[in-house]
């Protein structure tokens, strides 16, 4: 069998198109005054035709409709290319279809057409509960139109997820604790919570490289946030089984667990990556990442850049730094099949020593302490 049906096969669709650009954000995501979405349209549908000629038969089991803000999508654009990809690949009979929606952007009548289109899951964009730092945060909702679009999701979808970021300028302990207990007041089955990270590049990026942004938590008062989620989030049946996502048993992220447990995915839209398995070769793909020049290429014929072949031992070493983020880590045989000096003998009894790891006979994963610091972890395992 080969390696990535252990995790599926699932396809990313990227919209890169926002209402603003967020300060935080280093996504390829852009603010376009007018988007011709039948021309948007009309590239993707020749992309999934382009990718189903290659990968012909196989069952999907997910799809995600990324960003940028998916929901800004017209439901007829999310319609018509469901259906080329329901008419291109078989469809797994709970096949996960997921769409990032912004609170901003949630209409009552849109959701419904995405629901009849086929959409059955929603990721929404939340990110605080609390009017400030939503506003710091550069975020065009209210707290207020953020539980508003959380009930109509709910009223359309069986299943709602949210995201939040914490270690927020001048967010405490305490501030933090009653926050994500409010949260979990909102019947919410899956949670994605966020450290605040400065990325180069964006404006946060620039602002704290002239000295501004004042007011962010030191190391120690985000490890205890990370800790303080972890025990508030299990106490409510909302338990991690990823470094940062928690959900009630059943209501895990499918489409994300193909990507933490190795399967293929097909990366369509521009800046999309994906990982690909073709006559017994693993192959890295990626496109053109500026909205312009992935349209031009798709109606060429190809939206993506030129591929590259992932070595065994380079389809091992992500298997490693994907598998250990979820909490019941990783397939040992399946690991060592890849490249049989994996894991690192002695950088596995060192974690090992260090309560950083544990192992049975099939599986190995990261214990609590060990997830605080994953990739000094998975440094030590590389071989």
């Amino acid at each position: 069998m080969e390696d990535w049906r252990n995790g599926g096969f699932g396809l990313y669709l990227h919209w890169p198109f926002c209402q603003s650009k967020c300060p935080y954000c280093d996504f390829n995501s852009h603010v376009a005054t007018r988007i011709d979405q039948k021309r948007w349209q009309a590239a993707y549908l020749a992309e999934i035709d382009r990718v189903g000629r290659e990968t012909s038969g196989r069952v999907l089991n997910t799809v995600f409709f990324g960003g940028g803000t998916p929901s800004l999508m017209e439901p007829e654009v999310v319609d018509a290319i469901l259906s080329r990809i329901r008419a291109t690949w078989p469809n797994a009979n709970d096949i996960e279809i997921t769409l990032e929606a912004n609170p901003g952007s949630v209409e009552a009548g849109r959701f419904r057409a995405f629901a009849e289109a086929g959409v059955n899951r929603v990721s929404m964009g939340v990110q605080a509960l609390n009017d400030t730092d939503l506003r710091r945060l550069g975020r065009l909702h209210t707290v207020a139109e953020a539980r508003a679009a959380f009930d109509v999701a709910r009223t359309h979808f069986a299943r709602v997820s949210f995201d939040l970021i914490y270690a927020r300028q001048d967010q405490t302990l305490e501030a933090w604790r009653a926050e994500l207990t409010e949260a979990l007041t909102m019947a919410v089955d899956h949670l994605s919570m966020y450290q605040l990270t400065i990325e180069d590049g964006t404006a946060f990026g620039d602002r704290f490289a002239r000295g501004g942004l004042k007011g962010l938590p030191s190391d120690d008062l985000g490890a205890d946030m990370y800790d303080l989620t972890q025990d508030i989030c299990e106490a409510h049946g909302l338990p991690a089984y990823e470094v940062s996502n928690h959900a009630r048993p059943g209501a895990e992220s499918r489409h994300n667990r193909i990507y933490w447990q190795g399967g293929d995915y097909a990366g369509i839209g521009p800046g999309a990556h994906g990982r690909l398995t073709l006559d017994g070769v693993r192959w890295a793909t990626v496109a053109p990442r500026a909205p312009g020049a992935w349209l031009a290429a798709a109606e060429a014929g190809r939206g993506e850049d030129p591929r590259e072949a992932v070595t065994r031992q380079e389809q091992a070493d992500e298997y490693l730094m994907m598998g250990l983020r979820l909490r019941d880590g990783l397939d040992l045989d399946r690991l060592r099949a890849l490249s049989p000096s994996h894991p690192n003998p002695r950088g596995l009894a060192e974690m090992a020593d260090l309560g950083m790891v544990e192992m049975d006979a099939a599986r190995l994963w990261a214990t609590p302490r060990g997830r605080v610091v994953l990739n000094g972890v998975i440094r030590a395992l590389a071989a």
